[in-house]
C-alpha cells in the first residue's frame, strides 16, 4: 500500500505515553494537515515517525509504502524517503549551504547526481523560493532569520525530493511573503510519489496548501479527521466544536 500508514500506535518520550492508540493513513499523492492543542502529541508524533533516538515507541506499526520503519534509525529513514521540517532549525557553523545540500542529496540518490545536474538543479531551487544565491556560501542558518531558516528547510525539501514530508509548524513566525514561498514549495512537490503531513495551529498555510484531508490530535490520538470544514469549524468554534463533533466525524478518513 503506498503512503505513510500509522497502525495502533502507543509512544511517548522516555517512559511518558503521550500517544495512546493513533491510526493514521496518509495515501501517496496527497497532502494531509494535523491540528490539535498544544501539549497533546503532534509534534511527539513528527519525532516518533523520523525515529528520535529520545521518543519509545511503545507498541503499534508504522511503515511507508508497504514497508515497516520500525528497525530503522533517523539515517535509514532519511534514504527511505523521510523528511523533517523543523519548527526551529538548527544552525551549523563550519558548513556552507551548498555542502550540505550536495552532501544529502548524495546520500539520498542512487546514483548520486554530477555536480553539474547538481548546481543547475540549485540554481533553479534558489531562483523558485526567491533566496539570494549568496547563501549557498554561508554557513547553514548560521545568523539567518526565522524566515531565512524555514526556506532553506523548503530548499531541502525541493533539492531530496522525498517520499514523505513531515512539516512540523514550519508555518510558525513567518511573514505573508515567506509564508508563500513555503506554501509554493510543498505544492511544487505534489503529485504521485510525494506525501506529507503539515503539522499546524493555523489555517493560513492550509488555505495556500489545500490538504487533501484533515486530522485533530487530541489526548494524544486522531479526535476527528475530514475535510477543510474541520478547519473552518476549529476558527469558528475552537476545539470544543470539534469534541461536539468527533463522535459522528472521528477517524472518518483513517482505512482499515
Amino acid at each position: 500500500m503506498k503512503g505513510l500508514r500509522i497502525d495502533n500506535v502507543q509512544a511517548g518520550l522516555e517512559s511518558k505515553v503521550i500517544l495512546s492508540d493513533l491510526n493514521l493513513y496518509v495515501p501517496d499523492g496527497e497532502v494531509h494537515a494535523l491540528m490539535g492543542p498544544n501539549g497533546h502529541g503532534k509534534s511527539t508524533l513528527a519525532n516518533v515517525l523520523m525515529g528520535h533516538p529520545r521518543y519509545q515507541l511503545f507498541k503499534g506499526a508504522i511503515s511507508l509504502d508497504g514497508e515497516s520503519l520500525l528497525d530503522l534509525d533517523v539515517s535509514e529513514r532519511a534514504r527511505r524517503g523521510l523528511f523533517l521540517a523543523f519548527q526551529y532549525p538548527a544552525e551549523i557553523p563550519g558548513v556552507t549551504v551548498s555542502k550540505f545540500l550536495k552532501r544529502i542529496a548524495d546520500l539520498r540518490k542512487d546514483p548520486p547526481k554530477n555536480a553539474s545536474a547538481f548546481l543547475t538543479e540549485l540554481k533553479q531551487n534558489l531562483a523558485f523560493l526567491e533566496i539570494d544565491p549568496s547563501f549557498v556560501n554561508r554557513y547553514l542558518n548560521d545568523g539567518f532569520s526565522g524566515g531565512e531558516k524555514k526556506r532553506m528547510e523548503i530548499l531541502q525539501l525541493l533539492t531530496l525530493k522525498p517520499r514523505f514530508a513531515i512539516f512540523d509548524e514550519t508555518d510558525s513566525g513567518l511573514d505573508v511573503d515567506a509564508l508563500k514561498i513555503v506554501a509554493a514549495g510543498i505544492n511544487k512537490m505534489r503529485g504521485p510519489g510525494f506525501s506529507a503531513l503539515v503539522i499546524t495551529h493555523y489555517r493560513r498555510l492550509l488555505d495556500l496548501v489545500k490538504p487533501d484531508a484533515v486530522h485533530i490530535l487530541e489526548r494524544g490520538h486522531i479526535a476527528a479527521s475530514g475535510g477543510f470544514e474541520l478547519v473552518e469549524l476549529l476558527e469558528k468554534d475552537g476545539y470544543e466544536g470539534v469534541r461536539r463533533l468527533s463522535g459522528t466525524v472521528k477517524e472518518a478518513v483513517y482505512a482499515s
